[in-house]
């Protein structure tokens, strides 16, 4: 069995019921804490004199499994160690704080017999979400202006990998 379809998490109007406390387990609503799937979160060499800086911006609200991060991650950094080796600074901005969680339901003949339905239908946690807001940047890139249209490029096939609607944007500010 495979991942559930992004669509059953996609609502972001309900409450997230993520806590999980390390120290005090009794405060938790969740027991169990799902692997990560996103270890790295900067990649890249930073140097003082980078003069363009640019960001992916959600156009929408949406969660974004830790996994999609990922893969998006790891198609920018492919595609600028190729084109940009050593002049550029990949940051990821969100962190994937929420917990996925499902009901598994069983089908087939003799089902009824097994499961409960949707009595004390919390749900075991499968996966890690990271809510992306509008407007807010999920990635950020760091380099020289003459590698303008290589991070633009990246970003993009970056943008393929996510949900929803997505702009690149060159911020004049360069500071980290």
């Amino acid at each position: 069995m495979g991942l559930r379809p992004a669509r059953t998490i996609r609502d972001v109007d309900k409450v997230p019921w993520t806590r999980w406390s390390r120290r005090v387990m009794k405060k938790s609503y969740i027991k169990a804490m799902p692997h990560k799937d996103l270890h790295h979160f900067m990649h890249g060499k930073w140097n003082d004199d980078y003069n363009a800086c640019f960001h992916l911006i959600a156009k929408d609200d949406f969660y974004h499994r830790d996994n999609a991060i990922e893969s998006a991650r790891q198609a920018v950094v492919r595609y600028l160690e190729k084109n940009a080796a050593g002049k550029f600074m990949f940051l990821i901005r969100v962190y994937p704080h929420h917990i996925i969680r499902e009901n598994k339901m069983v089908a087939g003949a003799g089902a009824d017999r097994i499961q409960k339905g949707m009595r004390r239908a919390f749900g075991k946690p499968t996966d890690r979400a990271a809510r992306v807001r509008p407007n807010q940047p999920i990635f950020t890139i760091y380099t020289y202006n003459e590698f303008e249209d290589v991070v633009k490029t990246a970003l993009e096939r970056a943008a393929r990998k996510l949900s929803g609607r997505w702009k690149i944007e060159r911020d004049e500010n360069v500071n980290r």
